[in-house]
């Protein structure tokens, strides 16, 4: 490792022990334009100093990237004044935004905490998309993960929730794009970085919300953790990451089992193929199914619907007044406006690529991101559309009668109405299914793959990846 050999042995260790886990992880590639996300607060300057110690050895082009909440007024100010003082001293590209927080938070109807990362977090895509950065850091460390972890215990998570924070999130919310976001501080404790700033005399500043105990994550942080450090593991924090780390690997196999046998259950003989594979995967598979309907499901839903499905119930009720029955061989996932009148209200939303969009009648929000041909590898997976066929804004609105279309892997076309007959999707939940349009042409169906003569072709500069996430 070429590093800098001026600083301490603890310092050395601390550059390496970033180095090699940025190589782990494949979080950075040599020429890459990396934003990092500075507050002004410990972790992220840390990042900052820690990236301009490691550029040369990397080969990465480093920038600061800087989001003002406008939260805490003067202290707000004082705070992007200080990030604009590190950019310019170490002559770095600087890249700026704000939002007013507090007042979309109450029109939204959200937490500030949830609406500040919301604003953050768009921020943060816009430039990857737009092609500004090829990558953006932020400063989740250990003690963050270990935090994540242990709260997502306490209110109750399967491995899902317990592979925490993960090293590299793409720009659209996928795990597979080469425009990311990374952490790469998820295997340094707090206490390194503070050692570290120590050792290059570098200031930092300190916001009193961290200290505020009427926060969760802070009665976790500063109570919590330290007291089960010292009454019952010196070593929790590392031991709650490890567990992260397994739970990921286990997360990555799960997901591709269900991917491969989820048409399966979902066409055809709907029941007896559900009930055929082990009860592991019959959770994971009923939890699919719901998502994309818009359903987010929890421990005991899952299990009721089971229960529906091997006839110990006769129906199960699942949030959103949405429930589940059985027909002959199927389940029925019945919405709450099924046969009440309301489902044949027509709706239509554009989509801009790239983009996202909320849908209330689905109950879900679409979101389009740009893939360029590098990445096709990882999206070509049924979702992935060719960006030249298509005409811009698309636009998300619910299926009409005569709306045909081709899934990938099936010998022909057919009406949407048939298609979802046979996925036994019935009464209002039917009028609402969506599909995404370009012009008058379906390109997308909720539950189906792309056609084969929509997705990108070799040659194609660039796709699009239309995803769909269940509304908070």
């Amino acid at each position: 490792m070429n590093l800098s050999s001026e600083y301490h042995l603890p310092v050395q260790s601390l550059l390496e022990k970033t180095q090699a886990y940025i190589k782990q992880h494949q979080l950075l590639k040599p020429g890459a334009r990396i934003g990092v996300a500075v507050s002004g607060g410990i972790d992220s300057v840390a990042l900052l100093r820690l990236l301009l110690d490691l550029r040369k050895a990397l080969g990465i082009v480093v920038s600061v990237v800087h989001f003002n909440h406008k939260l805490r007024g003067a202290d707000s100010e004082g705070d992007e004044e200080f990030v604009g003082g590190l950019a310019r001293r170490f002559a770095l590209e600087r890249h700026c935004a704000s939002g007013d927080v507090m007042g979309l938070a109450a029109s939204q109807q959200k937490s500030t905490e949830a609406m500040a990362r919301e604003l953050r977090y768009e921020f943060f895509r816009r430039l990857l998309s737009e092609g500004k950065l090829d990558r953006l850091a932020t400063a989740h460390t250990l003690d963050d993960q270990a935090e994540t972890v242990l709260m997502r215990i306490i209110r109750g998570a399967g491995t899902r929730g317990l592979a925490g924070i993960y090293p590299k999130l793409s720009a659209s919310g996928s795990r597979f794009s080469e425009a990311c976001i990374i952490r790469p501080l998820l295997g340094v404790r707090r206490k390194e970085l503070k050692n570290y700033l120590a050792e290059l005399r570098q200031d930092w500043r300190e916001d009193k919300s961290n200290r505020d105990l009427r926060f969760a994550r802070n009665r976790v942080r500063h109570g919590i953790l330290p007291r089960l450090e010292r009454n019952m593991n010196p070593m929790v924090h590392e031991t709650l990451a490890e567990a992260a780390e397994i739970a990921r690997s286990e997360e990555s196999y799960w997901q591709d089992e269900v991917a491969k046998v989820l048409p399966q259950v979902w066409d055809g003989k709907q029941l007896s193929s559900l009930l055929s594979v082990p009860l592991a995967l019959q959770r994971r598979l009923v939890r699919a199914a719901a998502e994309r309907l818009g359903l987010g499901l929890e421990f005991k839903h899952v299990e009721e619907i089971l229960a529906v499905a091997s006839g110990k119930e006769a129906k199960a009720m699942l949030p959103g007044c949405w429930s589940v029955t059985h027909n002959k061989q199927a389940l029925c996932f019945v919405s709450p406006n099924a046969g009440s009148g309301g489902g044949a209200i027509d709706y239509q939303y554009a989509l801009s690529v790239p983009g996202r969009v909320e849908v209330p009648e689905a109950g879900a929000r679409f979101e389009a991101a740009l893939v360029r041909s590098s990445e096709k590898a990882e999206y070509n997976r049924g979702n992935s559309l060719d960006a030249a066929w298509l005409s811009k804004p698309l636009h998300v609105r619910n299926w009409r009668a005569g709306d045909r279309f081709w899934p990938a892997h099936t010998k022909s076309p057919k009406k949407i109405k048939e298609l979802l007959q046979e996925r036994h999707v019935t009464g209002a939940e039917r009028l609402r299914w969506p599909v995404v349009v370009s012009g008058d042409h379906v390109v997308w169906l909720r539950g189906f793959p792309v056609p084969i003569d929509l997705q990108p072709k070799e040659d194609a500069a660039e796709g699009v990846l239309i995803q769909e996430f269940p509304l908070s």
